[in-house]
């Protein structure tokens, strides 16, 4: 089923492209590519948070063509941004973990006590696969990449992998410098402590894009966000209008706990972290102050505009920061809310503003992106993707836009919780199959988007006919499984489940009221303080 969507969607593209594209030969659009680290659909306030305000996101998404069923290829950060640099899945690439600098995750170093050992994956996005900016680059596009890449050092940085310009761009996946400068980063210039690097690379993205304007050259600029990612920090201004905003809201005063348990680790059930709050409000500038640079160019009309994250919202590990309901869980686990996304492009003048149910994942955006510029598909390079230029379109049948299967592999153990599996969907049923046990759970997720109620027993047959399907996609991409692992302690394991409930999440709720405290001040001072000179984050 899948590999026959494909055909049709390869099919329409190259019928397409015969056409010289919606934009003609002599016309090529600007793309640019907004990538957000760590944020979850339900952050933006154009989806319901009603505790963060993101008015610039809003406005883009209302602009655009909103994919209610978008999703990132991983549940964690490098597979996603793999598969968006090449439009092959993660398990094709052999990237299906986040690429830890002194491989910590990788099997020979695994330390956790789990039933299994992690598959090994491949350190680095390999320079034989060509990126959409090497496409682009080929057909006369400037290439420009600014922040978080975390796809290998030297020799696989993005200047090696197609783009011309790369303001921070390197193998670490949190900002050395934390979220002010002094950056610490090899791949940017310094600014004036205290300044915050959200509106650093913003600034450094809207100079790419008015030079390009001059220019009178089509670009392509991916502005790849550190933020949301931990550590969270924000500027002491921001936490006061949230801190303050939070009691006027009664969240000061709440009585619930805000974690519970969830199979393995403890989940954030509500949105009121004053600090998390301010870094979406310093995020949301940085998107305004590149959106403005656009229509200051005069080039809004001729800009094709993609807003879209690499996983889910961190309710549990790392930051613990955000709450992903009605979805369940967030990054790192195998639920909606570790790879349902915000996924929406704005294309003017061609594609009205409206909800499109179509599944879309990262893989996605290379052939689209191509299909948009009016350029010949690499249906052997994008292998894994399909356009969506009929469903922004609005002219994509729903029996064919239903029809479609998205796949996932992730034989890891998340920081967040989440377990080796792999997923399955196909229209509205999800399966999720674990690699801990060999177990399938069965979730119809239209009806019960936040997967409460597994239908696997009372649904044998379909459990079997979509196993059967995963199994033949996990061989089809050359699958690496996970293995048992001879040190695991089940009374281990057990301890450690006690040790969360009794003791661990008794003090993150006593750390998380901390940030609501009027008189919290951050260890060492506040991070956007001069003063702070440098300190570690």
């Amino acid at each position: 089923m899948q590999r026959r969507w494909i055909m049709r969607a390869a099919t329409a593209v190259a019928v397409a492209c015969a056409t010289a594209g919606a934009w003609g030969d002599e016309r090529r659009p600007n793309v640019l590519l907004i990538l957000v680290d760590d944020l979850g659909r339900q952050d933006l306030g154009v989806e319901g948070s009603a505790f963060h305000e993101t008015p610039h996101i809003d406005a883009l998404v209302r602009r655009s063509v909103r994919f209610s069923r978008g999703y990132s290829a991983c549940q964690v950060c490098s597979p996603s941004r793999a598969a968006i640099q090449t439009g092959k899945a993660p398990a094709r690439l052999g990237i299906t973990d986040y690429i830890a600098v002194n491989g910590a995750n990788q099997p020979p170093q695994w330390k956790r006590n789990t039933k299994l050992l992690p598959a090994a994956y491949r350190p680095e996005l390999p320079l034989e696969e060509v990126t959409i900016a090497e496409a682009l680059r080929a057909h006369g596009y400037r290439t420009f990449f600014a922040g978080k890449w975390h796809l290998g050092g030297e020799g696989f940085a993005p200047e090696d992998q197609g783009y011309e310009i790369n303001k921070g761009g390197w193998h670490f996946g949190t900002p050395p410098g934390g979220f002010f400068a002094p950056y610490r980063n090899p791949r940017l210039d310094d600014d004036p402590p205290g300044t915050e690097l959200s509106h650093r690379l913003a600034r450094d993205t809207a100079t790419f894009i008015r030079d390009s304007a001059a220019r009178s050259a089509p670009f392509f600029a991916m502005l790849s966000f550190y933020d949301v990612h931990a550590p969270i920090q924000c500027a002491e201004a921001r936490w006061r209008t949230f801190r303050d905003k939070a009691e006027r809201l009664g969240l000061t005063a709440r009585a619930e706990p805000r974690f519970t348990l969830d199979r393995t680790q403890e989940v954030r059930q509500v949105q009121d972290h004053p600090v998390y709050a301010g870094m979406m409000s310093a995020l949301d500038d940085a998107v305004g102050l590149v959106l403005d640079a656009v229509r200051e160019a005069g080039v809004e009309g001729d800009t094709v505009v993609i807003f879209t994250s690499d996983n889910g919202g961190v309710s549990s590990g790392d930051g613990y920061a955000t709450c992903c309901l009605p979805f369940r869980g967030g990054k790192g686990r195998q639920w909606e809310g570790g790879i349902r996304q915000p996924f929406t492009i704005a294309w003017p003048g061609v594609a009205a503003p409206h909800t499109s149910d179509c599944p879309a994942i990262g893989m996605d955006l290379y052939p689209t992106i191509l299909e948009i510029a009016g350029l010949p598909p690499r249906p052997e390079q994008h292998v894994d993707g399909v356009s969506l230029v009929r469903a922004l379109r609005g002219t994509m049948p729903a029996d064919e836009a239903s029809a479609r299967e998205l796949f996932w592999h992730y034989p890891h153990y998340g920081n967040q919780g989440g377990e080796p599996s792999a997923i399955m969907i196909r229209g509205d049923w999800k399966l999720i199959h674990y690699y801990e046990d060999g177990r399938d759970e069965l979730y119809d997720i239209r009806r019960d988007v936040g997967e409460q109620d597994d239908l696997a027993r009372r649904q044998p047959e379909r459990v079997a006919t979509m196993r059967a399907a995963l199994d033949h996609w996990l061989r089809d991409v050359g699958a690496v499984l996970p293995v048992p692992n001879p040190a695991y302690s089940a009374d281990q394991a057990a301890a450690g489940l006690r040790q969360i409930v009794d003791v661990v999440m008794p003090k993150r709720e006593a750390e998380q009221a901390r940030f609501l405290s009027t008189d919290f001040v951050p260890v060492g001072g506040w991070w956007d303080d001069p003063d702070r000179g440098g300190k570690a984050p």
